[in-house]
C-alpha cells in the first residue's frame, strides 16, 4: 500500500525537519513547506492525505489553507500553535480543523493525532461509501438476519443518545465502526466523536490523557492540557479495550459517568462536560468482574444499553456485499482496477469460518488487490487457509473425534502427527505471527487469540525476535 502523504508547513526549519524526518521513519511520505505560497504548490503536485500547519507563517495565517484543505478537498488539518496563539487555534477548529497541538510536542502525540485524524477521515468515507451502495444502515454493512437486527438496535440507540453503551464481540467484528454509526446518526453527529483505545496508552499517561492536567502538575507538565474527555464535549467518548483500565482509572471513570464531572491532574475545581460514552471490549466483562478484575458497579454503569456483535461466521450472506464494499474502497486507496471475485473464489470466502472475522476479510480482499494481475480476484491470489482450510469441530464425530479409520487418527488439533516431529519452536512462532496478523498487530488482542498474557506474548517475540510493527 502507498504511504500516506503528510504535508508539514511550518516557518521554523528545524521543525520542519525534525518532523520530516521522525515522520518519514514511522511510515508516512512527508512534504514540507515553509509559507504559505510553498504550501499551494505543494498542494497543486499532489493533495495529502493530512496537513500539520502553524498558525502564523511569514505571509500570512495557516488558516487560510483550510478552505482550500479542509472544506475543498476534504483533507483532515491539525494545527500548531505556539504559546499565546492558542485563541486562533481554537478559532481555526471552528473554521474546520481537526485539532490543534500547542508547542511543545511529543512526536508519539503528534502520531497519535495524526492516526486519530486519518481514522476519522476514512470512516467518514467509508460510511459515505456504504450509504451510497444501498447495503448501509446505522454506518454498517449488512443483508443478513443477524445484521438487520442490529441496525435496528444501533437506530435505537442512537436516539437515546444521553444513555451509555457497551459494545461487545470478539475482535475484528467493527465495534468502532459501531461506535461511529451511533454517534452518527444521533443529536450529537455535529459534534466530535473521541476514539480511545484504553491499551495504547501507558497507565501512567492514561489519565492524563483522558482527563488533562494542569501546569506543573507533574515534572514533564510544562503547559496545561485539555484531556480527551473535555475534547468530547458535545460529542462522543468511545472507549475501546475498555477491560485494559487500571483500577484506579476504573474509579475515576465510574465518578465521570456518575455526574459527567471531573478534576484535570494537579487541578483544585471540578469541571463539567456533555459526553456520551460507548465502550467496547472483546473480552467477557462480567467474567472479569467475576474474578475482580473489572468493577462491578462500573460494569452495570456502562451497560445500560449492552449490544453483542454477531462474529462474521454467523452473518448469513453478508460475505458478498463487505467484499464487493471492501473491493470499491480499496480500489480508491490502492490505486487498483479489480472490481470482480471468481465464484469459485468467493464459494471459498463464503465457506471460510473467519476467526479474524471482518477485519481479517479485509485484509484478505487487500491482499488479493495487491497480488492481482487483471481484474478479476481468482482462488489461487486467496491464501492457504481459505483454499485449503484445516479439519476443525464441524468434521469432528459425534463424540467429539475425528471419524474412525480416517487418515487423521494421529493428527492433535490439525496437526499430522504421523508425519514426524514436530519442530515445536517453528510453531510457536507461526502461531505469534498469525495471531499478530489477525490483531493488527495489537499484542493484548494476539494474546486472548492465543490464550496468553500481554506479558507472555512480548517474551515470545522477544525470544523468536518477531517485529509486530
Amino acid at each position: 500500500m502507498s504511504r500516506e502523504h503528510v504535508l508539514v508547513v511550518d516557518d521554523d526549519r528545524l521543525i520542519r525537519e525534525v518532523l520530516g524526518e521522525r515522520l518519514d521513519r514511522r511510515g508516512y511520505q512527508v512534504v514540507r513547506a515553509s509559507n504559505l505560497a510553498e504550501a499551494h504548490a505543494a498542494i497543486r503536485d499532489h493533495t495529502p492525505d493530512v496537513a500539520i500547519l502553524d498558525v502564523k507563517l511569514p505571509d500570512g495565517e495557516g488558516t487560510t489553507l483550510l478552505p482550500l484543505l479542509a472544506e475543498e478537498a476534504g483533507v483532515p488539518c491539525i494545527m500548531m500553535t505556539a504559546h499565546g496563539t492558542v485563541a486562533s487555534a481554537v478559532e481555526a477548529l471552528r473554521l474546520g480543523a481537526e485539532d490543534f497541538l500547542e508547542k511543545p510536542f511529543s512526536i508519539d502525540r503528534l502520531q497519535h493525532t495524526i492516526g486519530l485524524v486519518l481514522e476519522r477521515t476514512r470512516l467518514r468515507r467509508e460510511l459515505r461509501t456504504l450509504h451510497e451502495r444501498g447495503v448501509v444502515k446505522g454506518g454498517m454493512v449488512g443483508v443478513g438476519p443477524e445484521m438487520k437486527r442490529v441496525m435496528e438496535f444501533v437506530e435505537r440507540m442512537a436516539k437515546a443518545d444521553t444513555a451509555n453503551v457497551l459494545i461487545l464481540g470478539e475482535t475484528g467484528t467493527g465495534k468502532g465502526v459501531t461506535a461511529r454509526a451511533i454517534h452518527d446518526r444521533s443529536d450529537r453527529a455535529d459534534g466530535p466523536f473521541v476514539n480511545v483505545t484504553c491499551s495504547a496508552l501507558a497507565e501512567t499517561l492514561m489519565e492524563s490523557e483522558l482527563f488533562g492536567h494542569e501546569k506543573g502538575a507533574f515534572t514533564d507538565a510544562r503547559t496545561m492540557k485539555r484531556g480527551l474527555v473535555e475534547v468530547a464535549d458535545g460529542g462522543t467518548l468511545f472507549l475501546d479495550e475498555i477491560a485494559e483500565l487500571s483500577p484506579g482509572l476504573q474509579a475515576k471513570l465510574l465518578r465521570f459517568l456518575e455526574d459527567h464531572t471531573f478534576r484535570r491532574v494537579g487541578a483544585t475545581e471540578d469541571r463539567t462536560v456533555d459526553v456520551r460514552v460507548i465502550a467496547a471490549t472483546n473480552r467477557d466483562l462480567q467474567g472479569e468482574v467475576d474474578v475482580g478484575r473489572f468493577r462491578e458497579d462500573l460494569f452495570y454503569r456502562l451497560q445500560v444499553l449492552p449490544l453483542t456483535l454477531p462474529p462474521l461466521r454467523e452473518r448469513t450472506g453478508d460475505v458478498e456485499p463487505l467484499v464487493a464494499t471492501f473491493l470499491e474502497r480499496l480500489n480508491r486507496e490502492l490505486g487498483t482496477s479489480v472490481h470482480e471475485v471468481d465464484p469459485d473464489a468467493m464459494a471459498l470466502m463464503e465457506a471460510y469460518r473467519w476467526p479474524g472475522n471482518v477485519r481479517e476479510l479485509r485484509n484478505v480482499v487487500e491482499r488479493a488487490l495487491l497480488l492481482c494481475d487483471g481484474d478479476v480476484v481468482t482462488a489461487d491470489l486467496l491464501p492457504e487457509e481459505i483454499r485449503h482450510p484445516r479439519r476443525g469441530p464441524s468434521a469432528e464425530g459425534p463424540n467429539g473425534t475425528a471419524p474412525s479409520g480416517s487418515s487423521d487418527d494421529a493428527a492433535v488439533g490439525g496437526i499430522d502427527l504421523s508425519r514426524g516431529p514436530i519442530d515445536l519452536d517453528a510453531l510457536e512462532r507461526e502461531l505469534l505471527e498469525e495471531a499478530l496478523r489477525l490483531a493488527d498487530g495489537n499484542r493484548s488482542e494476539a494474546g486472548r487469540l492465543l490464550g496468553l498474557s500481554r506479558h507472555q506474548v512480548r517474551n515470545r517475540l522477544n525470544r523468536y525476535g518477531i517485529d509486530d510493527e
